[in-house]
């Protein structure tokens, strides 16, 4: 990865329109709806669509029909599919040199006030749910009355919307339009949105708006007590605030054809089907440059697969149309040798993640919490790690040793921090070790903890396809005495044992290092190093792990409290750049490697898939290339 910045266009103190401005367009539609139309089970195009549609300007005008194969891994591979198809009311896409771009997405207009503290939405006029319902400030309403300000829905607000503690305040204007309001300035508050979007209690996440019309017979301020206990048995879950979140069984679309959705495709087929099958949205509110309502594709596949060789055979046969989701740079060269036999070619965009070892600072083992709160075990961890044979091996050369920090590109950058303790050392890491009091190892050369137990790591990941790697960790890690137990588990139990605290250490994805202040909770310990933590300062006390009055993590919070209340990006910037130095050289994650090429299957059927674009949760993943554009020649 270069020093090309990845962000081109950032939107604040603006007015900004979007949507078709002729007078008149014929709008064309999918052959499968246009059967539809004709057998009058739905409307015409032109009532379908709003009145001024959203353009998303194709790479070529593309043809209808089809379906887009997939693989994934089972019912806790959700995200995967959910950012082929997320909606937010800004979105990051992709332009021509490959770079990220604020877009407007089911908005007509938005505007900033000056001192950013005021963010007005017109929705477009004509917008409908998946079910042809209309989408109006009812359902805005609806989200922040009875979802984002109900403590049985949202227990926690994210500080990300409650900047300085003081929750963001909604105002609606009209039917289309609402204004949300900040008690100071807000300067990343658009970034924020076409991340994370107004995050939980949602999969695909909507920014502002959920079916009112739907959802309300699962809310409390509308249903009574017997209406909710009956759904909830209707889903086969506990209690009926289990039907909410992004695996609720009602709010989900992953989980649920019923639920009305504003994205290309919803769900047709959910899991535990071994083939998961997303259908297109009939009422989706975008069109292409030539007024062809998208998405081009009608069906989306995802075929389960149970380990990376059955992955690798459905690659060589040709049985995926476009996929870089579960493949690995390890069998780079294997892609590449069977490009003729399986009918493909690949595409490489550029990857932001780094991947990382993550130790659980809060960890209910005290003795192990203890020696992760040494900082001289934390470089011992860093130094001892051989990230130039681990790359040679399983990353066919092509990846970069990195430390867990803002990426090249980024305009956080520090090479200093990208680089800290990843010089490979295991002297150092050994005369470290002896020096943090674990200079005693039993019979077989581990080395012993003050307790008298053998240090030993659990360390977990829910991807088989990381095997070698952690294998290879594992001899680092012998070398200096550290006995590591890798463990491959299941994303569902993966995400659930850092949600609760019951894990030792995990090799993860660390990401969101390209635009930091879109989701600045990597930095504040959530769903990673110290997530006990995070939810003591989110929540005010009331749940979580206090850290000692001395950790660093409360300068961290305490800059992006300050950060978040800034009159000017520059001013917030200083203390971003001040978080990123903090975390960096507290060394709480290890990085490992990253900044390699993500490589993507792509069936030559397949078109509109831009290359070099770059991989971060931030622009959400493959959403980027904007998936709707994307089209299959049709025989």
């Amino acid at each position: 990865m270069n020093s090309k910045r990845w962000i081109t266009a950032l939107a604040a103190g603006i007015l900004c329109t979007t949507g078709l401005s002729g007078l008149a367009w014929a709008f064309q539609e999918a052959p499968m709806l246009a059967e539809q139309v004709q057998a009058g089970s739905l409307p015409p195009v032109d009532e379908r669509l709003p009145t001024k549609p959203a353009v998303v300007t194709a790479i070529e005008v593309g043809q209808y029909g089809g379906t887009w194969r997939r693989a994934f891994n089972g019912p806790g591979d959700r995200w995967g599919p959910t950012k082929l198809m997320e909606e937010r009311v800004l979105k990051w896409t992709a332009d021509a040199n490959g770079g990220a771009v604020l877009t407007p997405g089911y908005i007509e207009s938005y505007s900033v006030n000056e001192n950013s503290t005021e963010f007005t939405f017109t929705l477009l006029e004509g917008l409908k749910w998946s079910d042809g319902q209309p989408v109006t400030t009812e359902d805005v309403a609806f989200w922040y009355n009875d979802i984002f300000l109900n403590r049985k829905i949202v227990p926690t607000l994210e500080p990300t919307f409650a900047p300085g503690g003081v929750p963001l305040e909604l105002e609606v204007v009209d039917e289309r339009t609402f204004t949300v309001k900040f008690a100071q300035p807000y300067v990343y508050f658009l970034q924020i949105l076409a991340k994370d979007s107004t995050g939980e209690p949602s999969l695909d996440r909507p920014s502002f708006l959920f079916p009112k019309h739907y959802l309300s017979q699962f809310n409390n301020n509308y249903a009574s007590e017997d209406e909710l206990t009956a759904a909830a048995k209707k889903f086969n879950v506990a209690a009926w605030t289990d039907l909410w979140g992004s695996k609720g069984a009602a709010t989900a679309w992953w989980s649920n054809p019923d639920l009305p959705v504003i994205t290309a495709w919803k769900i047709e087929t959910p899991p535990p089907a071994d083939t998961v099958v997303m259908v297109r949205n009939p009422y989706y509110y975008a069109v292409d440059q030539e007024g062809n309502q998208l998405p081009y594709i009608d069906r989306i596949e995802h075929r389960l697969f149970q380990d990376p060789e059955t992955l690798n055979l459905m690659v060589a046969q040709g049985q995926l149309d476009m996929q870089d989701r579960h493949l690995s740079l390890a069998n780079y060269t294997f892609y590449k040798e069977n490009e003729a036999r399986g009918g493909y070619h690949t595409v490489n965009w550029k990857d932001t993640n780094i991947w990382s070892l993550v130790p659980n600072m809060t960890v209910k083992d005290e003795t192990l919490a203890a020696l992760f709160a040494d900082a001289k075990v934390r470089e011992a961890f860093s130094v001892a790690v051989d990230r130039e044979l681990i790359i040679e091996l399983t990353q066919s050369g092509l990846a970069q040793p990195v430390q867990a920090a803002p990426v090249s590109g980024s305009q956080y950058y520090n090479e200093e921090l990208a680089s800290h303790w990843t010089e490979y050392d295991p002297d150092l890491a050994n005369q470290l070790l002896d020096e943090a009091g674990l200079d005693k190892r039993d019979d077989a050369g581990f080395r012993l903890r003050p307790d008298g137990k053998r240090f030993s790591l659990v360390v977990e990941t829910s991807d088989a396809a990381h095997a070698k790697t952690l294998e290879l960790l594992t001899e680092n890690y012998a070398e200096v005495g550290i006995e590591m137990l890798p463990r491959v588990i299941d994303r569902t139990q993966w995400d659930n044992n850092r949600a609760n605290n019951d894990f030792q250490m995990h090799w993860i994805p660390f990401d969101r290092m390209t635009y930091v202040p879109a989701d600045p909770r990597r930095l504040m310990g959530w769903d990673s190093f110290g997530n006990e933590y995070f939810k003591w300062y989110s929540t005010d006390g009331a749940e979580g792990i206090e850290p000692p009055a001395d950790d660093p993590i409360r300068e961290i919070w305490a800059l992006w409290d300050k950060a978040s209340q800034s009159a000017s990006v520059e001013e917030a910037d200083v203390s971003v750049n001040e978080m990123a130095r903090i975390f960096g050289e507290q060394g709480w994650v290890i990085g490992v490697y990253g900044e390699g090429p993500v490589v993507n299957i792509v069936s030559n059927a397949m078109h509109n898939v831009q290359p070099d674009l770059v991989q971060d949760d931030i622009f959400r993943g493959v959403g980027l290339a904007r998936t709707q554009q994307f089209w299959l020649e049709q025989n």
